[in-house]
């Protein structure tokens, strides 16, 4: 998994009792064609809820792709770029970042023309993944381990009005319903002497435009387009005028009419022009109720995404169209549990703030202990990890000894109890030298636990389907 995290700690309607400029067109203020004080409120709260991941997804791909003077800037539209390294503590782009797998990203414009993805032989024993998410944070296709096999192979992306046939030496299409699209490449790193054999499979990697792969003429390139200035301040301000910029870009599902006709109301959608002037006291209340209506809703639904089984939540959250099928709460929950999470059957990421007893992980006031049974640990195809989050920022954490998380790789180092169970410690101070392989360091404060299981096992034990799986996460247990 990978809005700004100002989005979702301070949120946009705890920064809506500041707004130096109005949510609603001035229009809205004339009674003839404003609706009514409630239905405002109520669209405000509806379109908050449809609207945050799309605005979330924005706000992030303004950081990687358009901001070059971003902190998180990762390089232009089309073009991969490699990280070979692991996300730390100074990546704060996005909330609950993977820190095991090093990451590759490209950001698609796909309005001149499809682009083609071409991947490498990968060893078989080296999971890697590629996940094509759209500006609706549908996960529309996957190229990888799972999915595709380890075998090289080029597919192709199309943008949501394309209409051609698959091109030779194309293995499969993949359209998305977006003109901007974000593909997540992962590949896993055994340990930091593989990170030389990582960077050859990223070198694999290639894009480039349909018309370049079959050596033909390239078409005219689409308009400029002119983005709006995406801050954290802006996003608690500006929330619907983002959402209108971003809805340009996205075509209208036939699931969307009702909500696309709401947001028409407030001046939201194609074709709309947003201006953040001369608002009414009145449309400020409205749009204060609103959106804190719709900020509350989402954050009690992403606290409950699942099942609760010994203090984890586990469920599913993502998935393509089809899966959310105008589930917008459902939608919204998941982008604010952790933007860009896997389908089920790719990743599983079981998630705690509690221990065995119910009460808040705090590492300013206990130590805790994970142990797995003997032949009970996470049943991976891949592998599993467990992740260590600040519980307030959903960021990792800095530490004495640079580890965010423990991973089945690094199980050869670690030392298993005499009846072969495996303990981690989870604690903010070195439990000591002797055991610091087993260690996992806290925060001095609130704990958020996210657990990976890459390309979960289908056959028992299994953690599939979610929420009902024979096999359950170990509750987190106060230590002594």
């Amino acid at each position: 998994m990978l809005t700004k995290r100002t989005f979702l700690k301070s949120g946009v309607a705890a920064g809506a009792v500041t707004l130096a400029g109005p949510i609603f067109a001035p229009g809205l203020a004339r009674a003839e064609t404003s609706p009514g004080f409630l239905a405002a409120k109520d669209i405000a709260e509806a379109g908050y809820i449809f609207g945050l991941p799309i605005v979330m997804n924005y706000g992030t791909m303004y950081e990687f792709t358009v901001d070059k003077t971003s902190s998180q800037y990762k390089g232009p539209f089309n073009a991969i770029a490699n990280e070979a390294r692991v996300f730390t503590y100074k990546d704060t782009s996005v909330p609950t970042p993977n820190s095991d797998t090093p990451y590759s990203m490209l950001w698609l414009d796909l309005r001149a023309e499809p682009m083609v993805i071409s991947v490498p032989a990968v060893d078989p024993k080296r999971y890697y993944s590629v996940q094509m998410v759209d500006g609706n944070t549908y996960n529309y296709g996957y190229i990888g381990s799972r999915a595709t096999g380890s075998e090289a192979g080029s597919y192709l992306v199309t943008g949501p009005g394309w209409t051609g046939e698959k091109p030779e030496g194309i293995a499969a299409v993949f359209q998305s319903l977006t003109d901007f699209s974000l593909v997540i490449f992962r590949t896993q790193l055994f340990d930091a002497d593989d990170m030389d054999n990582v960077k050859a499979v990223q070198a694999g990697y290639v894009a480039q435009p349909l018309s370049a792969f079959l050596k033909q003429p390239a078409p005219p390139p689409a308009p400029d387009v002119t983005f709006p200035v995406f801050t954290k301040d802006l996003a608690k301000e500006d929330f619907f005028e983002f959402l209108d910029f971003a809805l340009q870009f996205a075509p209208a599902r036939p699931n969307e009419a009702d909500i696309r006709a709401q947001l028409a109301e407030i001046g939201v959608g194609p074709g709309k022009t947003f201006n953040f002037k001369d608002l009414s006291v009145e449309q400020k209340a409205e749009a204060l109720l609103g959106l804190a209506e719709g900020k509350r809703k989402t954050d009690e639904a992403a606290k409950s995404i699942g099942a609760q089984i010994n203090g984890w939540r586990v469920g599913a959250a993502f998935g393509d169209e089809a899966f959310f099928n105008g589930d917008w709460q459902l939608r919204a929950a998941a982008a604010q549990a952790g933007i860009y999470g896997n389908n089920a059957e790719e990743a599983m990421y079981p998630q705690t703030r509690v221990d065995s007893d119910g009460a808040e992980l705090d590492g300013s006031k206990h130590s805790y202990t994970i142990t797995f049974p003997k032949d009970g640990l996470p049943p991976v195809n891949a592998f599993w990890s467990i992740t260590m989050y600040d519980g307030k920022t959903q960021l990792l954490i800095e530490n004495p000894i640079n580890r965010y998380l423990i991973n089945s790789p690094m199980m050869k180092d670690m030392t298993t109890n005499a009846d072969g169970s495996l303990t981690i410690l989870i604690q903010k101070d070195s439990p000591g030298k002797d055991k610091e392989a087993n260690w996992l360091p806290a925060p001095d404060g609130p704990i958020y636990l996210v657990m990976r299981l890459y390309w979960p096992r289908t056959e028992a034990p299994s953690i599939l389907p979610p929420g009902k799986g024979t096999w359950q996460p170990p509750a987190v247990v106060k230590a002594g």
